[in-house]
């Protein structure tokens, strides 16, 4: 259980969501305890994925430095944090992440292809020692202390399409693969218009986004998983809580999340040195019981 980083450097070209702009991102390695880097090449800026670098949760995770933004960021740390990458360094002439397909599954074939190495420095987890919890209204999140990493998540919306679905995931990097990665983002045709209206969503459409009228899917291909939309919601989460700095252990518990909360619920936890503690796996007996989560 080293920490890990990318073997060779990859570069995909792209358009981000919002904008709707192309984008060229570039993935390349670092060094030992360097953690994830975003690095506006345009600008010349590098931000360190942390939560005091998060200035807008609104319609996506954004960081901020200066005149430099990075935004869209969840899927592409969910796909880094789900093989588990400790060092890699994210280099953008633009200030969106490339879209994709609306998953991470692309992402996923990027750091396959660019190879993942073990470095030599023991690997960092933080673990829970008691529960946090985020509030609004009927809305939560929370961490609480657990032997394994567990998103356990709940949404509710009227939408024929959706209801209530709720999905609770054992983190494994073949798990993931197999459960969560293809899962898309979602949207309203309505709120599109709207989002559009004010210069949003101008890269999205029915290939990159799940799109709902009022009675049903757009997308002519349908679902990938019958419970698309809360499995996105995982995947969100799993990108977000990657601005923890280090892979999570204990279990996730949310209903109705957003990047707001998870925002929020990453500088309580932080703030509260007794709610959790750095373990080295140099231990032994941590290693054994946390190897199962890498394999691939």
């Amino acid at each position: 259980m080293k920490q890990k980083t990318i073997k060779n450097k990859v570069e995909i070209v792209g358009v981000g969501l919002h904008k709707g702009v192309p984008v060229r991102m570039e993935l390349e390695s670092l060094d030992v305890n360097s953690g994830v880097v975003f690095y506006r090449s345009d600008l010349g800026i590098s931000i360190e994925l942390k939560p005091e670098n998060v200035i807008d949760t609104t319609m996506a995770t954004v960081l901020g430095k200066g005149e430099a933004r990075i935004s869209t960021i969840e899927h592409l740390l969910s796909a880094i944090h789900a093989y588990g990458i400790d060092n890699i360094r994210i280099c953008l002439d633009n200030e969106e992440v490339p879209i994709m397909d609306g998953s991470s599954i692309g992402y996923c074939m990027l750091l396959e292809e660019a190879g993942i190495i073990s470095q030599n420095a023991p690997k960092k987890v933080i673990a829970i020692k008691k529960p946090i919890e985020i509030q609004d209204d009927k809305k939560f999140v929370r961490v609480e202390p657990s032997e394994r990493t567990i998103f356990d998540f709940s949404i509710d919306f009227s939408h024929p399409a959706i209801r209530q679905q709720h999905y609770k995931f054992t983190f494994s990097t073949k798990a993931y693969k197999e459960e969560i990665a293809r899962a898309r983002t979602f949207g309203f045709l309505h709120e599109v218009n709207y989002l559009r209206s004010i210069g949003l969503a101008k890269g999205g459409d029915l290939s990159n986004c799940i799109v709902l009228d009022e009675s049903g899917i757009l997308n002519k291909d349908g679902l990938r998983y019958k419970e698309e939309f809360v499995r996105h919601k995982i995947l969100d989460a799993i990108g977000d809580m990657a601005l923890l700095g280090m892979p999570l252990l204990g279990t996730y518990v949310s209903y109705a999340g957003s990047h707001k909360l998870n925002h929020l619920l990453t500088k309580q936890l932080l703030s509260d040195e007794k709610a959790y503690e750095i373990i080295s796996l140099e231990d032994k007996a941590m290693e054994e019981a946390l190897e199962y989560a890498y394999e691939m």
